[in-house]
Formats: C-alpha cells, structure tokens, sequence
C-alpha cells in the first residue's frame, strides 16, 4: 500500500468506459439469442436439423480457433483485438436487416453470419481475460469484477424481455439491427480507454529462440488432461455442453413452430427465470464455506440437468409454460453461476501464473468444442422422432454429466490446497500469512474472468465478469 487513496471506480473513467461496452453489447446479445431461431423457423422455413446447424456452425470456430488463439494471444496487445472484433461482429450482424430488406435473406447466409460471429467471438473471449487487469489497480479487481458482474445478471434479466418484445413490434431481422449497433458502441468505448496496456513478454526456450506456438499448445493440453482436478472438471462441463447443446438447438422448435408461444410472452418468463443468475452469485461465495469447494462443484453440476428435463416439458397452456420455463431456467441459471465459480476458482488457484492462458484456452477448446458436435447430433435426432421426444432424450443422457467429478478426488475437497500448482499436480507453496491473492482467468463458459481473493479461512471469495459475457457453461 503506498497510503495514496484511489478514486472509487465510477471516478475512474477508462472503468466506466468498460463497464458500459459491457453492458450494452451483453444487453444487445440477448436480443440476437431469441431473433436467429425465430427468423429462421417463421420466416425462412428451416426444419429442425437446420436450425440446430446454426449453434453448431457459430460454436465451430471454439474447436477450431480456441488453442491457436490463445497462444498467439498471449504475445500481442488485446485492447486492438477486442475493438477489431466488436465492430467486425457488429458489421456481419447488420448484414441481416441490409439482406432482408433487399429481399435476399437465406438461411445460408445466416450460417455465413453464425461462423463469422463465432469467430470473432472466439478471439474477443481469449483477449478478454487478460484486459481489466490492465485498466485496474491489483486491490481495485474485485469491486471492477462485482460491478461488472452485476451489469452482465441485469442483462440477463433484461435483455430476453427487450428481445422478445422487440420481435413482437418490429420485424425480427430489424431486432438484429440493435445488436449490430450494440457491438459498435462496444467498441467505441473500448477503443476510448486511454490506460496504456502492457506488451506481453515473449517466452523463450532453453537455446534463448522463441518458444514455438505448437509447443506452447501442446503444454497445455498436457498440463489439463494430467491434472487430477482439471481432467474431470473438463470431462464434466464437456458432456454438459454435448447434451445441453443438444437440446437447446432443437429447443426453438419446440417453442416457435411446435408450441407457438408468442415471442414477448417467453422473452418475458425467460427474462424473469434469469434472476437465477443473481441467486447464484449470492450462494457462489457461501456453499463452499458451508458444504465445501468440492460439493459445490459436485452438487451445481447436479442440478443442471433436472432443470433441463423441466423445461423439455413445457406445454403449449401459457400459465403450465410460465411454469416450467420460469423454474426450469432460474434453476439452470443458479447451478451454472455457483458451478463456474467454484469450479474456475479451483482452477485458478492450482494453476501456475505461466500456464494460465493456455490452461484457459485447453479447458475451452475441451468444454465448448463439445457443443457444435452436440448441436448437430440434437438435430439428427430431432429429425427421426418428435422434437419433445429428442428433447427429452438430450435431457435424461446430460445426468451423465456428473459423473467424473462424483468419481473423483473432487468430492472430498473441502477447500482450494493451500499452494500453487506445478504442472499436473495439482499442488505448490502456500501463500504468506495475511497476504491476499488477486488474479482474473476466463471461465471459458461464457461468464467472462474471475477474480479470486482469498479471505482468512483461505477459501475463495469470488466475483465473475467479463466485457461481453456469454450464457454458455463453463
């Protein structure tokens, strides 16, 4: 401490700046969520295995682009890569209302747009893990992440109300159009921070040459898959996403050409279920304290699949469907927040500084490389029995989820070990007496970097954030 007081954050312009490119894109988003299916169902005729091919086709670039991207970021600025991909999104999206209007909207094109998004998605997530320690003081990390956190679970709220009622008013391609302008004012307020950001080091090997970006990919996935917490904490979250993927690919069928539910009636019910989201962050820095690290991490990932299967029995009655998506969905929300922040703060604190990054980007290639292959087999599915059939099926197999962390030593882990980790083992030095251990990583699920600050039980105390959020597992 150098006894120099810090302004308080909203005193601090170039946080405010990031604050609001995080709210707004992530509001923005929302609307895009509930627009794709429903133009694609209702406008362009698409069948059941068409409209899964679009999550499919956007999460590609994750299994594709994850590792590469990780490795290269670790050696340029990130700032330029998130304004780069902030407008270039921004630019593919409002190429939906600009071909509709011309009357020459297809479904291809919404392919074209899914991958080019994806993408860009792709390299915005990796760089945005590392960027707010960049424009805040180490002991300003947790507040920044809390405020952050905060905007991200309004906007969960908000955003699928706005969405739906937006479709309901003006034509769904035109509902993209605020999207488009929401990643443009991204990133206009990144583009204005003016706190300048550090270059990264270049590693070196042992004969003083660049250390190469296949060696460094290759260190990852090693350090992952040989880690006794890492490997099953993968393994979960990765066939999580399969099923989940799954069934949320055919899920619009259901809704829209099945169901027919009106678009601001379940825009509405799915905004209100997202206070789950908020119940979450409030049980994330308690369950561990009470039942322990590991048991938080065992039992949210356990609760995520009834949540599924409730929500695969919506009925075509609007006050049974309330019902079923409200509960369904808060529940699914709550155990994705308590499990992402356990489950990531175990990870960050095992895992040396230098692997980090790469740990990040394995754990993401892993977990998320699994939802285009899931999305593609839900649509498969879909097309030789009933969609709530298929749905149903997705539903029942994602209980399997839980198993490689019910069968592993995640279960009897009270609290993070006290030391940093060496590659694969899970274990290193304690840290000093009364000291506080601050750092960010990304989720890789989509609820953007985490901070960890140890209290004096030396149990987590977490906040989640992230510049543009996604409401995908981690």
């Amino acid at each position: 401490m150098t006894g120099i007081a810090r302004p308080p954050l909203w005193q601090q312009r170039d946080f405010v700046k990031i604050w609001s490119a995080a709210t707004v894109s992530t509001l923005g988003s929302q609307i895009t969520i509930i627009a794709i299916p429903f133009i694609a169902l209702t406008m362009l005729g698409a069948n059941v295995l068409q409209v899964s091919l679009l999550v499919a086709v956007e999460m590609l670039p994750f299994l594709l682009f994850t590792l590469p991207a990780g490795a290269w970021l670790d050696r340029v600025l990130r700032r330029p890569v998130l304004i780069a991909a902030d407008i270039g999104r921004g630019v593919v999206l409002i190429s939906i209302p600009v071909a509709y209007v011309a009357g020459a909207l297809t479904i291809w094109q919404l392919y074209a747009v899914a991958f080019a998004t994806g993408t860009l998605t792709a390299f915005f997530d990796v760089a945005d893990q590392s960027y707010l320690p960049s424009i805040l003081d180490r002991d300003d990390l947790v507040g920044g992440n809390a405020d952050l956190q905060i905007s991200y679970s309004v906007a969960q709220i908000g955003g699928p109300t706005l969405g739906g009622n937006l479709i309901g008013i003006v034509a769904a391609p035109f509902a993209i159009a605020f999207d488009a302008l929401s990643f443009f004012i991204s990133g206009a307020f990144i583009n204005a921070v003016r706190r300048p950001e550090a270059r990264p080091e270049r590693r070196l090997d042992e004969t003083g040459r660049p250390v190469s970006m296949h060696r460094e990919i290759a260190e990852g996935l090693r350090y992952v898959l040989g880690n006794r917490y890492l490997r099953p904490i993968a393994a979960c979250t990765g066939v999580s996403n399969l099923f989940a993927a799954a069934l949320f690919g055919v899920f619009p069928v259901l809704i829209w050409q099945d169901l027919k539910l009106p678009p601001a009636f379940y825009g509405t019910v799915m905004g209100a279920a997202s206070l789950g989201f908020l119940a979450g962050a409030v049980l994330s820095s308690r369950l561990p304290n009470m039942i322990g690290l590991g048991r938080t991490i065992v039992a949210s990932a356990a609760i995520g699949s009834p949540a599924f299967l409730l929500m695969t029995l919506t009925p075509a009655s609007l006050s049974l469907a309330a019902v079923t998506l409200f509960a369904g969905w808060f529940l699914a929300g709550m155990s994705q927040v308590v499990y992402n922040v356990a489950q990531i703060s175990l990870r960050q604190a095992i895992t040396p500084p230098e692997m980090q990054s790469r740990m990040n980007a394995t754990m993401r290639f892993i977990v998320w490389g699994t939802i285009p292959i899931g999305s593609v087999m839900g649509g498969i599915v879909a097309t030789v029995m009933p969609v709530r059939a298929a749905l149903i099926l997705a539903a029942v197999a994602s209980f399997t989820s839980v198993v490689p962390v019910l069968a592993s030593p995640l279960r009897s882990l009270r609290a993070i070990p006290a030391a940093f980790a060496t590659a694969g083992s899970g274990r290193a030095p304690a840290p000093l007496a009364g000291a506080v251990s601050t750092a960010t990583v990304s989720s890789g699920a989509g609820v953007g970097p985490t901070v960890l600050r140890r209290n004096e039980a030396g149990l987590p105390e977490v906040e989640t954030t992230g510049l543009r959020p996604r409401p995908t597992g981690a």
